[in-house]
C-alpha cells in the first residue's frame, strides 16, 4: 500500500500525522464512511435519549432476574453485552477525538500562521518526540515564571528567541528562559 493509502502509521487505517502530505491528499471513501458513522454514533451516544436507552436496558435485565433465577447466564447476558458495546464504543470514540484533535491542530496552526508574533516553527509540533515536547513545555514554563516576577508588564515572546529544541546540535541541549 502506497503511504496515502496506509498513513505515516505504517499500517492501514492509521492516523498520519497532521504535518504529513499523506494527511492533505487522503481520500477514501471507506475512511469517510467510517467517520461520518463514528461521529454520528459518538454525538447519539452523549445524549439524554441515549443515556435514558442504557437505563431501560438495565432496568429490563434487572426486572428478568427474578424470571431467570438471577442465574449465571442471566449475569452472562449483561457483562458480554456491555463488554462488546464498550470494546466497540472505544474505537469510534477514538475516531472522533482523532478527527477533534487534528482539527484543534489546523485551528491553532491558522493562529500561529496569521499572528505576525508568534513563531511559524511551532506549526506542527506536534510532530516533535515526548523529549523535545517537554523542553519546549520547559521554555513556556520558564515564560510563566518570569511574567509572574516582571508583573503586570507586558511583553512579547517567542519560541523563536531560544530556538526550537530540534535546534539543538545535541540532544541534552537546554532553553534558556
Amino acid at each position: 500500500m502506497s503511504e496515502v493509502q496506509r498513513g505515516s502509521g505504517g499500517h492501514a487505517g492509521a492516523m498520519p500525522s497532521t504535518t504529513s502530505t499523506s494527511y492533505a491528499a487522503r481520500h477514501s471513501p471507506l475512511l469517510s464512511a467510517f467517520d461520518r458513522f463514528a461521529s454520528g454514533v459518538t454525538r447519539w451516544a452523549g445524549t439524554p435519549a441515549a443515556f435514558c436507552a442504557a437505563l431501560l436496558v438495565i432496568v429490563a435485565w434487572g426486572a428478568t432476574g427474578p424470571l431467570f433465577g438471577f442465574s449465571e447466564n442471566w449475569q452472562l447476558v449483561i457483562n458480554t453485552g456491555t463488554t462488546i458495546v464498550t470494546f466497540l464504543m472505544v474505537f469510534l470514540i477514538q475516531q472522533s477525538q482523532n478527527k477533534d484533535s487534528v482539527a484543534l491542530h489546523l485551528k491553532l496552526n491558522e493562529l500561529l500562521a496569521a499572528n505576525r508574533q508568534a513563531s511559524n516553527r511551532m506549526i506542527g509540533i506536534e510532530g516533535l518526540d515526548e523529549q523535545d515536547l517537554r523542553e519546549v513545555a520547559s521554555f513556556y514554563l520558564r515564560l510563566s515564571e518570569r511574567a509572574k516576577e516582571t508583573g503586570p508588564l507586558k511583553e512579547a515572546h517567542s519560541i523563536d528567541e531560544e530556538g526550537m529544541p530540534t535546534d539543538a546540535p545535541q540532544r541534552g541541549r537546554r532553553l534558556a528562559a
